[in-house]
């Protein structure tokens, strides 16, 4: 497994890191976190070093004689600063140095991944879109916030992206991109053929493995068609989803794909009847 390290910047979302470490560990990656001192404010050193099982010491001036950031920044595989703050993006663009994390970025050559989170404001703001578009010319990977519930009472662009979608699009980064280029669609789950308005000829399948596919591919930085029936939706990198309820519809989604596609994995499980007439009213058990 990977060796990551895990940047926390100053911000009402730092709390969110605690289910960032408990993904990338349960994983079975080793996690360093280096939050900022202004992280410190937000949640607390026990906290990060108890899920991450590793020590939380974000002073550069400590253990100088280990020179610590090359150490920490030449064994990261992987680096991922969730939250990143507007002030923690206009130092990154600047180049400043002038703490633990800032120095271990500058220092490493593992790819890195940062989650800005912040008021809608604050991102829209034409410096905070100037340092977004500095940082991705130098190969750091931006992902873009989510929109939701912010602090208090507002809502808007800004909110830190679901820890699940932080850590695949960061593990995607150690992933072989021989897919970039690449049109896939994947269906999955089963088809559900309706009989009347309450009962329909439906299957256990629960499009687990179809869904694990479009993963796999959209990680490897295939642009994924995933065609779900009666699966919950898939939100996820590269992943477009579309949902779908019977066969007929699973066809005319396929087909509607087809021409744009270079590959077509069909996992779902579609039934092999389907009623002649469906009843627009609920049938007597009699009928039946």
């Amino acid at each position: 497994m990977s060796r990551i390290v895990l940047g926390v910047t100053g911000g009402i979302a730092a709390y969110k890191a605690t289910a960032i470490i408990r993904l990338l560990t349960e994983a079975g990656h080793s996690v360093k976190v280096i939050p900022t001192q202004n992280a410190l404010r937000f949640i607390g050193a026990t906290t990060l070093e108890a899920l991450s099982h590793n020590s939380v010491d974000p002073d550069l001036y400590t253990d100088v004689e280990s020179v610590k950031h090359i150490a920490l920044a030449q064994e990261a595989e992987l680096v991922i600063v969730a939250p990143a703050s507007a002030s923690f993006l206009a130092r990154l663009a600047s180049g400043v140095a002038d703490d633990l994390l800032a120095n271990t970025l500058l220092a490493t050559k593992a790819p890195i991944l940062v989650a800005p989170a912040m008021h809608t404001e604050m991102w829209l703001n034409e410096a905070t879109v100037t340092n977004v578009q500095t940082i991705s010319k130098r190969g750091i990977h931006v992902l873009e916030p989510a929109t939701g519930r912010l602090t208090g009472e507002d809502s808007g662009v800004g909110r830190l992206p679901e820890a699940e979608l932080i850590v695949e699009s960061a593990l995607a980064l150690l992933q072989k991109q021989d897919l970039v280029g690449k049109r896939i669609i994947v269906t999955a789950g089963g088809t559900q053929e309706p009989i009347d308005p309450v009962r329909y000829i439906a299957n256990h399948s629960s499009g687990k493995q179809g869904v694990a596919i479009a993963k796999a591919a959209a990680a490897r930085g295939a642009s994924v068609s995933l065609i779900g029936a009666n699966i919950a939706e898939v939100s996820a990198r590269n992943i477009e989803f579309k949902a779908v309820a019977d066969a007929q519809q699973l066809e005319k989604a396929v087909q509607a794909e087809l021409g744009k596609a270079d590959v077509l994995i069909m996992a779902a499980a579609v039934s092999d009847f389907r009623v002649a007439n469906v009843s627009a009213k609920k049938l007597k058990r009699s009928v039946l």
